[in-house]
């Protein structure tokens, strides 16, 4: 049995609970032990470009937690996976930085020494439990179900660190797809940024990424989007219903996070994986479910 301290992050618990009550039930079937760390706190995420030092200390004293108990990362954000990856590549990079971070965390009693390694969620099933394993679970799984993958941008650069995937022709989120029985579209705009990170700041140009991007996936047949990362669901679902209502897009095409998708095809009620939770109607994927 493989072992992990679960890192949330901030996003999920407030605003995506779907994506944690999905991936727990999920890879409590695939035999995946999640220990909850309840020191962990923001992975720094917000503040690396105003203040790099701050950033690295949050990230490091989460790792240091974990390395605490002996324990790998298992990160389902991917902003949060991309942060405590660039801070740990930073920290062993340069040692000015790890003596600093490691002079704060000395009053917690905690010291950080790069054992500890992130791993997003997308990684653990592809490549450490594998498509056998996984295949394995399949409960008839889905017919004729055309699936708009939607990859995000923290997790594929900068590819030497992450060592994620390929930043120009990504397959992970492809073939993990497939496994379900569905079929992974071919769209122009897969790797295009969601428009998430200009909400707030320039809310005309993030809707209107997003729209192209709705469009685009619409127009390649797909019926559902499917995402691994909080703020992509968090556009593609709540932002894309409130642009409905003001007449900005008419695609009507919902998203699934990924664990939702792979735990219908393993026969896991829509209520233990949060169905209800997102904000447009998934419901009718479940009209594509082969019954086993």
């Amino acid at each position: 049995m493989m072992k992990f301290a679960l890192f949330l992050g901030c996003n999920i618990p407030a605003r995506v609970q779907q994506y944690e009550l999905a991936a727990r039930v999920v890879l409590a079937k695939l035999q995946v032990d999640l220990v909850d760390i309840r020191e962990f706190t923001c992975c720094g995420y917000p503040m690396r470009n105003a203040d790099l030092k701050t950033s690295l200390l949050f990230s490091a004293r989460n790792l240091a937690l974990a390395e605490q108990q002996g324990l790998n990362v298992l990160t389902l954000c991917q902003c949060c996976f991309g942060t405590l990856k660039k801070a740990a590549h930073l920290l062993e990079e340069d040692n000015r930085f790890k003596e600093e971070v490691n002079a704060f965390l000395a009053k917690e009693k905690l010291t950080y020494q790069g054992k500890a390694q992130v791993k997003h969620l997308l990684s653990l099933l592809h490549k450490d439990i594998g498509e056998a394993a996984l295949k394995e679970k399949i409960r008839g799984g889905f017919k004729e179900l055309k699936i708009a993958a939607h990859y995000g941008c923290h997790a594929l650069r900068p590819s030497d660190v992450m060592q994620f995937d390929d930043p120009v022709s990504p397959s992970i989120l492809d073939e993990l797809i497939k496994l379900t029985g569905a079929q992974s579209v071919d769209w122009s705009q897969k790797l295009e940024c969601c428009g998430a990170p200009l909400l707030g700041v320039n809310d005309d140009l993030s809707m209107k990424l997003t729209a192209g991007k709705l469009a685009d996936a619409k127009a390649s047949g797909a019926r559902f989007l499917s995402v691994a990362c909080p703020w992509c669901q968090l556009q593609f679902d709540g932002i894309q219903k409130q642009m409905e209502a003001e007449g900005r897009t008419d695609a009507d095409l919902p998203s699934i996070l990924y664990p939702q998708l792979l735990g219908l095809a393993m026969g896991i009620s829509a209520k233990e994986l949060g169905l209800s939770k997102n904000v447009k109607d998934i419901s009718g994927v479940n009209a594509f479910l082969v019954q086993q």
